[in-house]
């Protein structure tokens, strides 16, 4: 669905800068250096409004993060949410960038080191000629080992059961033990921070799917050479 453009998207966007990054790309290998004091680095995809990504930022100050969304209509939001939290005070710990994350490889280097990438309710693709799209298909997956540190984590989360039933399958062929698998994640009550439409889904009574996913040690298999008619 087409999102409408919103009024006076110039001047939220103005407003985003102490938070924004123009130019992702330029920082590849470099992301470290926004907060070096940080203990870790994490990296959400998809990040939307930022609901989540406010409580998060405000929860661990000594954790740097880096939200990404291809929808700049989105990111006044994320600002805005991120700073209310914050309640006028400095925000040092969250840059959010405008990027598409098919090309992530581009933006993130091995030394950025990143030691978790949440992945929160993407679009599920449904038909099967679009799998390649989601965001746990096998070429992001090799993606997200370039950046990884050693142990690094994907955190994911959907209401979608077809796509997580399916992700299940597809991530452990990619070099990833997956754990903490649960198909109703807040069967005993709200369970950690959630996004917007983690809420609406949860007050709608939808069960919420949920697995983290570490990385390990994993050589790609070698694709065999098909001989050609001809030959």
């Amino acid at each position: 669905m087409r999102m409408r453009k919103k009024p006076n998207l110039g001047v939220r966007m103005e407003r985003c800068t102490r938070v924004l990054i123009s130019d992702p790309e330029e920082w590849k290998g470099k992301w470290r250096e926004l907060m070096p004091q940080a203990r870790e680095l994490r990296l959400e995809l998809g990040c939307g409004k930022g609901v989540s990504t406010a409580a998060m930022v405000k929860d661990n100050p000594t954790i740097n993060y880096v939200a990404v969304d291809i929808t700049c209509n989105v990111l006044g939001d994320t600002r805005r949410n991120i700073e209310k939290a914050f309640d006028g005070e400095p925000v040092k710990n969250v840059m959010i960038a405008r990027y598409d994350i098919s090309y992530i490889e581009k933006v993130f280097a091995p030394e950025d080191r990143v030691e978790r990438i949440y992945i929160n309710f993407c679009d599920p693709w449904p038909k099967s000629n679009q799998k390649k799209r989601r965001l746990t298909h096998g070429n992001f997956l090799k993606k997200y080992r370039q950046v990884l540190a050693e142990g690094g984590q994907i955190h994911f989360k959907t209401d979608n059961d077809k796509l997580f039933e399916w992700s299940l399958e597809e991530i452990p062929q990619f070099g990833f033990a997956l754990s903490e698998v649960t198909r109703d994640l807040h069967a005993d009550g709200p369970v950690g921070v959630m996004t917007d439409y983690e809420r609406k889904f949860y007050g709608e009574g939808k069960s919420i799917n949920r697995c983290v996913a570490t990385m390990v040690e994993w050589t790609e298999p070698e694709i065999e050479d098909v001989p050609s008619p001809a030959e």
